[in-house]
């Protein structure tokens, strides 16, 4: 009985982590996903990061996973088009130099952004 409900879990679990991949944009950068925190009227975006960057980085780090980009808005300026967006980089199964085992790895940055590219002409 335990085995097969491990099994349950562990099919479970892929099917719901391969669901949640196949909701997310393939990028080659985040721009993309910038542009559409801030068009969308939750301000969130979510993509998969894809491509030379993205392979090279996991075979450097060993993740099992593919890196996730999360794009959320924190703020809209009075400036049309323009945010002050969170954005988040994660991996499962990376292998830091140093430590002693694989870990989600989280990279976490803000950003004041505009649909042109550029930053808000001010930030009010």
């Amino acid at each position: 009985m335990k085995s097969a409900l491990l099994g349950w879990l562990v099919i479970t679990a892929a099917l719901m982590s391969n669901a949640a991949a196949q909701e997310r944009k393939p990028v080659q950068d985040a721009r993309p996903l910038l542009i559409a925190a801030i068009e969308a009227p939750d301000g969130q975006s979510r993509g998969l990061l894809v491509g030379e960057i993205a392979d090279a980085i996991t075979r450097q780090f060993k993740g099992t996973s593919p890196i996730y980009i999360d794009v959320a808005t924190e703020r809209r300026y009075a400036q049309a088009g323009c945010s002050r967006l969170k954005v988040r980089f994660w991996q499962d199964g990376v292998q830091l130099p140093g430590v002693a085992s694989p870990r989600r790895q989280t990279i976490d940055f803000g950003i004041n952004y505009c649909l042109d590219g550029l930053p808000p002409k001010s930030l009010s």
